[in-house]
């Protein structure tokens, strides 16, 4: 399905209603090279499998979403995007679970006044110093001259766990870069990326939240920046998961799963 926002603008989605009465509906939100696959491959099934709704979509720039060729995919952008889908759609109950940067997107669309009866984040919580500003420029920089597969090739053993990254390696490390230009959707969110405002009144987000943390995440995870910031939060609950990194879906799916239901089974439900 797509949400038309303009003639050359729309948003790639899938929506499931809940269907055990009352249940919540989790509103899933990409990290910035991600998509719909990372939830349906196994998080979303397993969580409508228990009766809970589930809505997942992709970005404008990432698959199947598409976007006209003067627009800069801002943060600003992403976040009104995430609004309007959610008004358009009204998903019951809504739980959103951000994974890095899209729990920011996430947040930000609460503290705008988007109704959620809870927020998930997952590896979200950093500030921007010099180390992790330099990683996002370089990033952007990575793409542009070998797009996503040389970004993966260079990060991805830093970002999961070392028993996920054996196992994944005969699909890496092929070697066929190709350079992206600079009106490609992957480009556009990369390149503005690095100017994303991280500043976030945690101490405003008064729903539960929920907070996990992949401490094999080599790239972004800086543990006491991650326990000051989790104290802030009002009305929050941790867990702190040792044997995963950065991609939580793809590493742990089924703790995942089984964590997200138990969060809205306690907070929501």
């Amino acid at each position: 399905m797509h949400l038309a926002l303009s003639e050359n603008d729309a948003l790639f989605y899938l929506h499931h209603p809940p269907t055990q009465p009352g249940a919540p509906t989790f509103v899933f939100v990409n990290a910035l090279t991600g998509s719909t696959d990372a939830w349906e491959a196994s998080v979303a099934p397993a969580l409508r499998a228990q009766g809970f709704g589930t809505l997942s979509y992709n970005f404008r720039g990432q698959a199947d979403s598409p976007f006209g060729p003067a627009l800069e995919l801002t943060d600003q952008v992403i976040v009104a995007d995430l609004e309007r889908l959610l008004a358009e759609l009204k998903p019951a109950r809504p739980i959103l679970v951000g994974l890095s940067i899209g729990g920011l997107y996430a947040a930000r669309a609460v503290l705008n006044g988007a109704g959620a009866a809870g927020l998930v984040l997952l590896n979200t919580l950093r500030e921007i110093g010099p180390r992790i500003d330099w990683v996002n420029t370089a990033m952007a920089r990575i793409v542009a001259h070998g797009g996503v597969g040389l970004f993966l090739d260079a990060l991805f053993p830093l970002l999961v766990n070392g028993d996920f990254a054996a196992k994944a390696r005969a699909n890496f490390l092929r070697g066929d870069y190709t350079p992206l230009p600079p009106e490609h959707g992957h480009m556009n969110l990369m390149r503005n990326a690095a100017a994303t405002d991280w500043n976030l009144d945690y101490s405003a987000l008064t729903l539960p939240v929920l907070v996990i943390t992949g401490l094999q995440d080599r790239v972004f995870l800086d543990r006491d920046i991650v326990n000051r910031l989790y104290a802030t939060l009002p009305d929050a609950r941790r867990e702190d998961w040792a044997e995963a990194g950065h991609l939580l879906p793809q590493e742990a799916p089924d703790r995942l799963a089984a964590s997200l239901a138990r969060f809205a089974t306690e907070t929501v439900a």
